[in-house]
């Protein structure tokens, strides 16, 4: 009867494999073939002048992120991983002095660049691109000792064809429903692709390039629960960019895979969102570059605290007041957005906290928002507990727009109030490049010096004559 058992499941599973192999065969859709051409064209194609631009703020933006994040406990773990495992000096090692393969670099340069929430953010895919796409990017550039032109085109390459992914699957709303981590798949996808651009993969790579992400995406949303972020920054950044330069390396070295993961039997649309149209991967591709969508912060908070800064600057800017006038400051935003920063443990994602600290110091710099023991603070404590959050459905469906109202009441009863919809630094209201370098600087010049910090930021804004990204080294690193 077991004989008898086996040799009909055998038979069975032999009968099955002409058909699933006749499946794989099929040609590559019009689709994957046409993202793959993209992919493999992307080195040798001239970018806009105005998506340079954007380009050089988002990866000068990062850098500054990777720096600044050197001293915060996730950098610290992630410093301590690079010390341990320096075997091959070929990459850089952010704000250190130590030198490590490509894909640890990647690795512990991702989860320096989103040790806190000082990095940029694209909203329409729910994702955090630059900071696993710039630590893959400079990774596989120093392992190919590329140039900076092209180091370029392959971080807006990664942008476009990340966030595309995600937006595809559904963006929050896929992340809400699923639980999946939108942002680990976006930055799985955009490292891949960038880091495939830097090692010059034909369209057939390419599309290999996108199965080997396919196979790496991860992530579930119980990231929101880390209160150290150093979890989060393995999810967000370190993760994936390791991901993107271990696939490049492979099948740069001879790795094959399959030629279409987007269709056919098994494929990724159908194994994470059988409803996405496949279409959304190519929508206006080589039109609309997502970095020219991505936001930029102002302030290092976390994205749904931005707004509400926003507003208390403009409400002070239009009628001056001192922290004891106030008697009570009531913030309005999205659900999601409410729940993401209601009276965290972390200083940076804590609303009540940070509200408290811009009305102490009429700002929120880097070191207040990174400063603890300040939440124990018996003067934050009195200005927090005049803070209400109020979750608004109606706000819910302004998204990805985080639209928030402030209204400040103050102690003679007179009542200022700021709707702000679109925060500083998005694209609806992008940052110049001067507010983008002093921002910068502010946040490097603590770790690097003012001299390197001025060198680094002249550097990265004239990268196009930067002939290896190896010459950054220097400028990244502490003494």
């Amino acid at each position: 009867m077991q004989s008898t058992r086996r040799n009909l499941l055998k038979s069975a599973a032999v009968l099955a494999l002409p058909g699933r192999f006749a499946r794989a065969a099929n040609p590559p859709s019009p689709v994957i073939l046409k993202l793959g051409n993209y992919m493999a064209e992307a080195g040798g194609r001239a970018l806009p002048e105005d998506v340079v631009e954007k380009t050089k703020h988002h990866i000068l933006d990062t850098l500054a992120a990777m720096v600044s994040g050197a001293e915060l406990p996730p950098g610290k773990v992630a410093l301590a991983m690079a010390k341990a495992h320096t075997g091959e000096k070929t990459a850089t090692v952010v704000g250190s002095n130590l030198l490590c393969g490509p894909i640890e670099a990647a690795m512990v340069n991702g989860m320096l660049a989103h040790s806190d929430e000082t990095d940029d953010s694209h909203a329409p895919s729910q994702s955090h691109p630059g900071c696993s796409i710039v630590p893959a990017t400079l990774a596989a550039s120093e392992q190919f000792g590329t140039g900076g032109t092209r180091m370029l085109r392959a971080v807006a390459l990664g942008y476009d064809v990340g966030t595309r992914v995600t937006m595809t699957l559904g963006g929050l709303g896929y992340q809400m429903a699923t639980h999946h981590s939108s942002h680990s798949i976006a930055g799985d996808f955009g490292s891949a692709a960038a880091a495939g651009c830097i090692a010059g993969l034909n369209p057939q790579q390419m599309r290999w390039i996108l199965d080997y992400a396919a196979q790496q995406a991860a992530g579930i949303a119980a990231w929101q629960r880390d209160t150290e972020h150093i979890e989060k920054s393995l999810v967000f950044a370190g993760w994936p960019a390791r991901n993107g330069v271990s696939a490049a390396l492979l099948i740069q070295l001879g790795g094959t895979g399959v030629d279409d993961i987007m269709a056919g039997s098994d494929n990724f649309l159908m194994a994470f969102n059988p409803k996405s149209n496949p279409e959304g991967l190519i929508d206006k591709l080589g039109e609309r570059y997502e970095v020219t969508r991505t936001n930029i912060k102002k302030w290092t908070v976390g994205s749904p605290i931005q707004a509400p800064l926003d507003a208390l600057e403009a409400i002070r800017k239009k009628h001056p007041f001192e922290a004891d006038q106030v008697q009570k400051v009531v913030v309005r935003m999205g659900t999601n957005d409410a729940n993401t920063v209601n009276n965290r443990e972390m200083p940076d994602i804590s609303l009540q906290h940070m509200v408290a600290v811009m009305l102490l110091d009429k700002t929120a710099s880097f070191a207040a928002a990174h400063d603890k023991p300040r939440m124990q603070d018996a003067a934050v404590l009195r200005q927090r507990a005049k803070v209400q959050l109020t979750a608004d459905e109606a706000l819910d469906k302004l998204h990805p727009a985080r639209v928030s109202i402030v209204e400040v009441t103050l102690a003679d009863g007179s009542k200022l109030s700021e709707r702000v919809e679109a925060v500083r630094g998005t694209a609806q209201n992008p940052m110049t490049r001067e507010e983008v370098v002093s921002k910068a600087r502010d946040l490097m010049s603590p770790l690097l010096g003012s001299d390197k910090s001025a060198n680094l930021i002249q550097t990265v804004l004239a990268l196009e004559s930067v002939r290896d990204v190896g010459e950054l080294r220097p400028l990244l690193q502490r003494g």
